[in-house]
């Protein structure tokens, strides 16, 4: 797990003034890789010493995981043709590691780095299709003129790009690239759709104009002998079918058990993210049954939202130890403009705050140096409310009025979903439901009511709607403090299995996730079987009304999205007075994402009225801080 940024000059040389910059823009981003450092110049076809012009640049922060041996430093090189940035892990490095031997290929470390080295000498980039894991990486292929990079199926380890003129740039975070910018300006399309549908991540373009996210699943190749780039994706949905017959409650419990031991790979301590949800209390339950003791790390609230007595029937049961990170306003507020700075975007939720605090305390307060996290799950097992109601809409449709009746009658009598439902939290899937008065009109609004069936929506979400938004939180929060998350339920064969799984193996009765209540039998009951979907939640309501109104009050009566024009201040603080009455048309989230947007803009304020060359988080913490 690490930090890389990469420049390529397509149509002449850097000089070695623009080494220093580069080796600066890597480090800015020192704390997702304290241990090592590595910079590297090429000139055509080799490596040059430092103060020589050069086409290419790869610069490296490392956070040692696997192989701890300064045999892992970075950019590494596979004879002198072949060189290798690396952001992520690749879990199933070991079982690749066995076959390319039996290809003929020696190995001299015990990294995945090398391993991908020479999977991409065996089979070229469609060797990273077999890789199972997390990565983002650029690989220079001296021999043939060539750039590649490459993103992990599910969005979970950032790439960014920027082309400047002839020149190419790819980084870990955001922050690297503005400062290579002409000049930094907002996206206001991307944040007009973002106040209005609480979209991140969905497409490629960012909160900042010039600067690209890759998508996921995708390697691009840059032929240095023409300057041109092409891209192929190497992992899709339209092979997945449902699973061969058999008994899909074990096959679906073997995919976990097996996603979660190659994730176990470590050669630093490791843990569990335990939020009390069925989710995250499954992955320490496997993770018990695989190891034996497993440390666990959660973060609580003193308000109705904690969910604590579930964390304590876990670790209860499995004798285990469990790190409580308390969050309360203040301490959130704080992290916001933390937040904001390791995320570069803005987030919708407090609870990125506290998940932010939450690494803090594992850092400061533990040994611990991976974990593990539920994130995904829902999207995957089909766990979020709205799925249940989109299951609803589906067999109405198709006329299955009895099986319909049955889900309703089962809710009822179980006392799940139909409890909790909440017309606010699917606002942007209905058609009907147009923009809020406060929000400025600015492009095309995103059409998720389109897509008529669940399994579309499911798909919909893991590629562009919701996986990728929360692994971009996760993954900004944990590299702050230089912790690596991994996410067994994004395992890929686990998603083709579950995505192949018709909508009643997950959906039944009234229960969501069933296949997995029905698989993990050593689950505590009250765990196995709960009614309520909560999530990872703080209580950002009582803060909204309570809290945070004097701070509301006056920072939209002098608004900067005011002025970027996607904002009626005045009618966003009508809008925030009938929530505050008690209005049920209004969710809190529609409060909240406006208010950090709001906190966000006058950081992009900041920065612009600073020199960008100064983008280290004190400079940018205070000048936030002043102008909140």
């Amino acid at each position: 797990m690490c930090g890389i940024f990469m420049a390529i000059n397509t149509d002449g040389l850097f000089s070695a003034e623009e080494f220093v910059k580069f080796k600066n823009l890597t480090d800015l981003v020192q704390y997702r890789g304290p241990d090592d450092a590595g910079y590297l110049a090429i000139n055509g076809k080799s490596a040059v010493s430092e103060g020589g012009r050069f086409n290419i640049f790869m610069g490296h922060r490392r956070l040692s995981i696997i192989d701890l041996s300064s045999a892992g430093h970075q950019p590494m090189a596979d004879g002198d043709d072949l060189w290798l940035v690396f952001n992520g892990e690749i879990f199933n490095y070991i079982e690749l590691r066995e076959e390319l031997r039996s290809h003929g290929h020696c190995f001299t470390t015990e990294t995945d780095s090398e391993v991908i080295l020479k999977l991409y000498r065996e089979y070229g980039e469609a060797g990273f299709a077999r890789m199972n894991g997390m990565w983002a990486l650029a690989l220079v292929d001296l021999g043939n003129q060539r750039v590649v990079i490459s993103r992990d199926r599910f969005s979970i380890k950032p790439l960014y790009l920027a082309q400047i003129g002839q020149n190419l740039y790819f980084s870990s975070e955001i922050k690297q690239l503005l400062p290579l910018l002409p000049s930094v300006q907002p996206n206001i399309e991307v944040m007009s759709i973002f106040l209005d549908q609480r979209l991140l991540d969905h497409r490629e373009d960012t909160f900042y104009q010039g600067i690209f996210r890759l998508p996921p699943a995708t390697n691009q190749v840059l032929d240095m002998k023409t300057g041109r780039s092409s891209r192929a994706t190497y992992w899709g949905w339209s092979e997945i079918n449902q699973p061969a017959s058999g008994d899909i409650v074990e096959q679906f419990r073997g995919l976990l058990l097996d996603s979660i031991r190659i994730r176990l790979r470590s050669d630093v301590k490791l843990g569990v993210l335990l939020s009390g949800g069925l989710d995250s209390s499954a992955i320490a339950v496997l993770t018990h049954l695989l190891v034996g003791d497993v440390a666990t790390y959660s973060v609580i609230s003193d308000r109705d939202c904690s969910e604590e007595r579930y964390m304590d029937a876990v670790t209860s049961a499995l004798g285990c130890s469990n790190l409580k990170i308390r969050t309360e306003v203040s301490g959130a507020l704080k992290s916001v403009h933390q937040v904001l700075y390791h995320s570069d975007e803005p987030f919708a939720s407090f609870s990125m705050a506290a998940q932010f605090q939450l690494m803090q305390g594992v850092r400061e307060q533990s040994d611990c140096r991976v974990l593990l996290s539920g994130q995904g799950a829902d999207e995957v097992l089909l766990g979020y409310l709205k799925y249940y109601f989109f299951y609803l809409q589906e067999l109405a449709k198709n006329r299955q009025f009895a099986r319909a009746a049955g889900e309703v009658m089962g809710a009822v009598l179980h006392g799940t979903v139909l409890s909790q439902f909440n017309l606010g939290t699917s606002r942007r899937y209905r058609r009907t439901a147009g923009r809020r008065d406060h929000l400025r009109t600015i492009g095309d609004r995103v059409k998720l009511w389109e897509r008529s069936d669940v399994r579309s929506k499911q798909i919909a979400d893991i590629e562009k709607y919701s996986v990728p938004a929360l692994t971009h939180y996760e993954d900004r929060s944990s590299m702050a403090f230089a912790l690596e998350v991994r996410h067994p339920f994004l395992d890929y064969r686990l998603v083709e299995f579950a995505v192949g799984l018709s909508t009643q193996h997950k959906i039944h009765h009234g229960w969501t996730k069933h296949v997995l209540r029905k698989a993990f039998p050593e689950l505590p009951q009250r765990v196995r079987w709960r009614r309520d979907k909560q999530g990872f939640d703080v209580p950002e309501a009582v803060w909204l009304k309570q809290d945070l109104v004097g701070m509301i009050e006056g920072l939209f009566n002098d608004s900067v999205l005011a002025e970027m024009g996607v904002l009626d201040a005045q009618k966003y603080l009508t809008f925030y007075r009938e929530y505050r009455a008690g209005s049920n048309a209004i969710w809190h989230n529609e409060i909240t994402r406006v208010l950090i947007a709001e906190l966000w803009a006058r950081q992009f304020r900041s920065c612009n009225s600073n020199a960008r060359s100064d983008l280290s988080e004190s400079n940018l913490m205070r000048t936030v801080v002043l102008t909140a």
